[in-house]
């Protein structure tokens, strides 16, 4: 047992010393290019799923593993780091960063918000569906640690204190939109800079006062409230001192058994939106960009899998997933089809006064400003650019520039997000000059939309690492001859009906990435399924996009995604709440992409014939 205790604490040192020693003896024993190839994945798999290494640091191991054990030589190597693909997500996490420095998200949310319902069935798809919707297009990350705080000050509001005045039944704490009733976290980010925040904040100051007379006659009602009830008590406590002594004990935790079921529904609905709303657009999470990665290094010819035929395909199985995990969480907490509510119901009153709070808020953003206007407008032109680059059911703009300059030129996604990104950096945050400008103001420069500073900041790189190193896992399957070798191994599987097989291989994925970094179970799977596909002759898309959307069904473990740590700590749920939530969603989910690869992917791809495209393979080392 003290043998254990010394040791537990140095659990990582020994997963970091052990793991190559151990994984050592297959190149020792088999010495192939594929089993050197298959020990350095065999070795940077572990150290993702314990993390004794952290993952962007595990993302670096092929730089100096690969050459030094003869499978890549260093500068093809270093060249797969910064792919396309890379450089299409850094463009499209620039533009999302530009979304939440301009504080254009949280406009959207409180909007979404105010507009569904104030009920909690409403507040709840309100919530959920403005967290999807920006977890297309932002971190899922970032999306949810924004909705922590407002979903937080609207439950406060809703289930605050209930005691009542008397027999009357009247609420005893006040209604109004008040700092008491206000998160811990503040919802608005003003910029002292603004013209617009200066009048919010000089028109705040006129109201603060008058609210703050009414507070000093409330206060004053209150303590002689409070006098009376105290005198009260203590008479109490005379006649009983133990009753009451133990009265006061169980008060704060009866009060929060009462309102955690509120707050594990609300704040899991946040986790299943953000997990899922990344699956509805490519640029949505790592996975999805891994398998774009990988399929335009391996075949030479078009897929028909790009920006619009992917949102084609996702957005409806992602808004059916949203739909479902909103049904099963009312199922779970609130009562459906006769199951009795865990959560006590609202007031009237109580619903106008989120209502008042969530308006107030709104109103504290003040009128859209020429730099969130600007944004937007750039936003919406980068998804057009990318929705029309190639649509394949007409010809794409990126066409004109092929028929100008030659058929060997390529214009892939990467392009038009850079151009978006540059023009970011250039246009002007506020109008302020030439004609724009106010003549009885002193000339001054006008900032950008975006500075360096934010992106540099917020840019998460770890993540583009491991986009790198999960290219350079695929690159070295290739060149060494391991890909064909694992299908070769798994052609038995054919066997079994197609659509058992892709139901396996989805719920294995989901299973997989609960413990395991979703772009690195794409990097490490998704080579492997696309040479299962070729040997047992179906559409490689077949298997391959199902597990891609997969490795984001992670809703089970606080560790499998940071959407789910971050609402398991700010809501104080138990292990085992989330765990039961969460395996029923993996299922659903599972079951959901099951039938829309076999019925929407199968007339969106043609998935039920073998594709021309796929004889179009790369050979290795040319790329």
């Amino acid at each position: 047992m003290s043998f254990l205790k010394t040791v537990a604490p140095q659990w990582r040192a020994l997963v970091v010393v052990l793991t190559p020693l151990l994984f050592g003896i297959f190149p020792i024993l088999i010495p192939t290019s594929e089993a050197r190839c298959g020990y350095v994945i065999l070795v940077m798999a572990m150290y993702w799923m314990t993390e004794a290494v952290p993952l962007a640091v595990t993302a670096l191991i092929p730089v100096f593993a690969f050459p030094l054990l003869g499978i890549l030589s260093t500068g093809k190597v270093c060249l797969v780091y910064m792919k396309e693909t890379n450089m299409m997500f850094l463009g499209g996490l620039t533009v999302a960063i530009a979304v939440e420095h301009c504080n254009l998200h949280k406009r959207i949310a409180l909007f979404v918000i105010l507009h569904i319902g104030q009920s909690p069935r409403r507040l709840m798809a309100g919530f959920m569906l403005t967290t999807m919707f920006l977890s297309m297009w932002i971190s899922n990350t970032a999306s949810t640690a924004m909705m922590v705080p407002i979903v937080d000050a609207i439950l406060v509001e809703l289930y605050s204190s209930r005691e009542t005045d008397g027999e009357r039944g009247e609420p005893k704490s006040d209604l109004s939109v008040s700092p008491q009733h206000q998160s811990q976290m503040e919802l608005v980010t003003t910029n002292g800079k603004s013209g617009q925040n200066q009048e919010v904040r000089e028109l705040g100051v006129i109201q603060e006062k008058d609210q703050l007379e009414e507070m000093h006659l409330r206060i004053e009602k209150e303590q002689e409230l409070e006098q009376q009830e105290q005198k009260k008590q203590k008479e109490d406590q005379e006649r009983n001192p133990v009753e009451d002594e133990a009265a006061v004990l169980l008060k704060a935790p009866r009060e929060a058994e009462r309102l955690q079921p509120i707050y594990n529904m609300s704040y899991l609905g946040l986790a299943y939106a953000a997990n899922i709303g990344g699956t509805g657009v490519v640029t949505g999470t790592g996975p999805n960009l891994v398998l774009i990665s990988t399929l335009k290094s391996s075949f030479s010819e078009p897929t028909g899998l790009n920006f619009a035929t992917w949102m084609a395909f996702n957005v409806p199985g992602m808004l059916v997933c949203v739909l479902l995990a909103w049904l099963w969480l009312q199922f779970l907490f609130m009562g459906l089809c006769g199951r009795k509510s865990s959560i006590q119901q609202t007031t009237p009153e109580r619903e106008a006064a989120v209502k008042r709070l969530i308006r107030e808020k709104y109103r504290q953003l003040g009128p859209i400003t020429h730099h969130e206007g600007t944004v937007l407008t750039l936003f919406i032109v980068l998804v057009f650019l990318w929705l029309f680059r190639a649509p394949e059911f007409v010809p794409g703009w990126s066409k004109w520039f092929s028929d100008a300059f030659g058929e060997h030129l390529e214009v892939d996604d990467a392009t038009p997000a850079m151009f978006i990104v540059f023009l970011l950096f250039v246009l002007p945050a506020k109008l302020n000059f030439w004609c724009f400008r106010d003549p009885n103001a002193p000339p001054t420069a006008s900032p950008a939309c975006m500075s360096w500073d934010v992106v540099q900041k917020k840019i998460p790189w770890g993540v583009v690492l491991l986009l790198g190193g999960g290219f350079a896992m695929a690159e070295a399957s290739k060149v060494s001859g391991l890909s064909i070798w694992l299908g070769d191994q798994l052609q038995y599987f054919n066997v079994m009906p197609k659509e058992a097989i892709v139901f396996i291989v989805c719920l294995m994925t989901a299973m997989l990435t609960e413990v395991a970094s979703n772009t690195a179970t794409a990097s490490i799977l998704l080579p492997v399924l696309k040479e299962l596909a070729l040997k047992i002759n179906v559409n490689p898309l077949y298997l391959m996009l199902p597990a891609a959307v997969c490795c984001s069904y992670a809703f089970m473990l606080p560790v499998a995604t940071p959407p789910n740590a971050i609402v398991f700590s700010a809501a104080n749920m138990k292990s085992k709440d989330m765990m039961k939530a969460g395996f029923a969603m993996n299922v659903i989910c599972v079951l959901v992409i099951t039938v829309m690869i076999n019925t929407l992917g199968v007339a969106l791809f043609d998935l039920q014939n073998l594709p021309p495209w796929v004889n179009s393979t790369i050979p290795s080392g040319t790329e």
